[in-house]
């Protein structure tokens, strides 16, 4: 075993380096980040297709991407992805004018669901269209998910704990059925949370409840590349139920070459006996078994790396900037994770109570400094995880990524204080010491589920840095209102509505009885109405058809403006309608 270390260590880099050789998505969890027409303009006829940029690469949910007419017609045809740019083609509508609504839903390169919708308007701003179907995710799905998670976790720690323990550290005289029962118990629930994740992957994409789904939806999860790695980690778990309890069952054993047989005794004068010669049947055997022996070892090692590494490949660490060093360190926090805390429900449950003392004092020592060992590697991979999902300080207080995260280290802060005095109580397993211990690592084995828990939860939220995507994600909203006076009617439209110079104004102008009014001069002004100032005027740029006009306007600070428009329809009449809006 000792002498195929190197080459399991080259295989798993290997395997590693295949892993994570795949093209690097800009950020996690998808966020609109422009679109075609632009959210909230007006246009003065309807486009024949409708784009989505995104800020990663996406893949569409099928029936869940819909444009709906002003009349509440549902006019898309079939979308198509290129990147991160979803194409949607549409056809005209029976009453173009209006407003449209624009409503998606996608699966974003780590694997989680992104839903929103966006407007726009053709010839002047309508009512809002209502989507014919919902864009979040149904509450069954949405407690089912970090559920399911968090059930993983405690397999993959039930495998790791008594596995280690039964290969190193287990006392000969110990029954290994309990520890063989939980490592199977392991296996299980991290099948059954892999099972079950595929069975809600297509629920959280369409918005379904739980029980909701058809064939179609599971057999194109099952074909993306989400549920082919899920797949391959359900095949290397069946190989690993396989490989792993023949190894552990028993006792390693030391079998030594037989001896060679030796001629016998014979008397003076008496014929010389055929003597055959040395059968080396033994060495055989021996070097056979070794070699079978390395083989499995090599191969559940194998196994276990990569049944690891499709966690962090189906989660936030594949669409990281750089995946290649996430994914691995996402790996290695798992198996970190699993070796502290799984072994540490291993002595909880079986070896604390009903060993000899003398035993525990040679055994708790080793498992001490592997533990520590652990807990380096775990803070090591973590703090690599946090640097690169935060991408900013204050996105550890501004976030609610950042938030969770800062409670899970507060309970880890609190679990390595419990295990710092373990550590203590290692050297005391004599007397009143081997309680104490019992009842510290009882303990930290519960406030290590409660981090398992906060996890589950974690991995489900948005990473903190990708908050600048979202607050650079483009949305449906703006300003859109109508001003009457005895000589016009006009609608106006501004998008966005924030502090800057960017802010885009759609002006259409109508007769009182409604119809198209092509007038002589535009005007708007605006105003901050908390400070004694004058009103910023800005001309309007009129378009063709007549009646419509853009322009821009600037608000330099937070605050509600008055906003005026004054409008010449002819050589002798001229008048000025006024709102107020408030910029956040």
């Amino acid at each position: 075993m000792i002498r195929a270390v190197p080459r399991v260590l080259l295989l798993l880099l290997v395997l590693l380096g295949a892993l994570v050789a795949s093209p690097s998505p800009a950020s996690a969890h998808a966020a609109p980040v422009g679109a075609t027409p632009a959210p909230g303009s007006i246009v003065g006829s309807s486009p024949t297709e409708v784009t989505v940029t995104f800020s990663e690469p996406i893949s569409p949910v099928t029936g869940q991407i819909q444009v709906i007419a002003p009349d509440g017609e549902r006019i898309n045809a079939t979308p198509t992805v290129q990147g991160a740019v979803l194409r949607i083609p549409i056809r005209s509508a029976k009453r173009p004018l209006g407003t449209y609504l624009v409503s998606f839903r996608v699966i974003s390169a780590d694997s989680h669901p992104v839903g929103g919708a966006i407007t726009f308007s053709v010839g002047a701003p309508s009512a809002r269209p209502e989507a014919a179907t919902t864009t979040g995710s149904h509450p069954s799905v949405t407690l089912a998910v970090p559920t399911l998670k968090f059930l993983g976790y405690a397999g993959i720690t039930l495998i790791a704990g008594p596995s280690l323990f039964l290969a190193f550290l287990w006392p000969r005289k110990r029954s290994r059925s309990g520890a063989i029962r939980l490592l199977r118990i392991g296996l299980a629930l991290t099948a059954a949370a892999t099972l079950g994740a595929l069975g809600t992957q297509a629920q959280q994409g369409s918005g379904a409840a739980l029980w909701q789904v058809s064939v179609s939806e599971l057999t194109a999860v099952l074909t993306s590349q989400f549920g082919l790695l899920l797949l391959s980690r359900l095949t290397a778990l069946a190989l690993l139920a396989v490989l792993l309890p023949p190894l552990l069952k028993a006792h390693p054993r030391r079998i030594s070459p037989s001896p060679a047989r030796t001629p016998a005794l014979v008397a003076v004068g008496a014929p010389t006996p055929v003597v055959a010669p040395p059968v080396p049947s033994a060495p055989v055997v021996v070097e056979a078994s070794s070699r079978v022996a390395q083989f499995r070892v090599a191969a559940v090692l194998l196994l276990s790396v990569f049944g690891l590494a499709t966690w962090p490949l189906t989660g936030h660490a594949i669409a990281a900037p750089l995946p290649a060093v996430t994914v691995t360190v996402g790996t290695v926090h798992m198996a970190a994770m699993a070796v502290w805390l799984g072994g540490l429900i291993t002595l909880t449950v079986f070896l604390l109570r009903g060993t000899d003392r003398r035993i525990l004092g040679v055994l708790l020592p080793v498992w001490s400094r592997w533990a520590a060992l652990a807990v380096v590697w775990l803070t090591i991979a973590g703090g690599v995880q946090a640097v690169v999902q935060l991408g900013a300080l204050p996105a550890l207080w501004q976030t609610g990524y950042g938030r969770l995260l800062l409670a899970k280290l507060a309970v880890l802060a609190g679990v390595l204080t419990l295990a710092f005095f373990a550590r203590r109580l290692v050297t005391r397993v004599t007397g009143s010491g081997a309680s104490g211990l019992r009842r510290t690592v009882a303990v930290e084995v519960a406030a290590t589920v409660l981090i398992l828990g906060l996890s589950a939860v974690l991995v489900q939220v948005d990473p903190g840095r990708s908050a600048a995507a979202k607050d650079g994600a483009v949305t449906g909203e703006g300003v859109s209102e109508t001003l009457t006076n005895s000589l016009y009617t006009l609608q106006f439209n501004i998008y966005p509505v924030e502090v800057g110079e960017y802010n885009t104004v759609h002006a259409f102008l109508y007769t009182p009885e409604g119809k198209p009014l092509p007038p002589e001069e535009w005007e708007i002004s605006t105003r901050l109405t908390s400070q004694n100032l004058e009103a910023v005027k800005e001309p309007l740029l009129g378009l063709t058809p007549k009646h419509h006009a853009l322009g821009s306007v600037t608000f330099p600070i937070p605050g509600t403006y008055e906003i005026a428009f004054t409008i010449r329809v002819d050589d002798l009449n001229r008048a000025t309608v006024k709102t107020s809006l408030t910029v956040p």
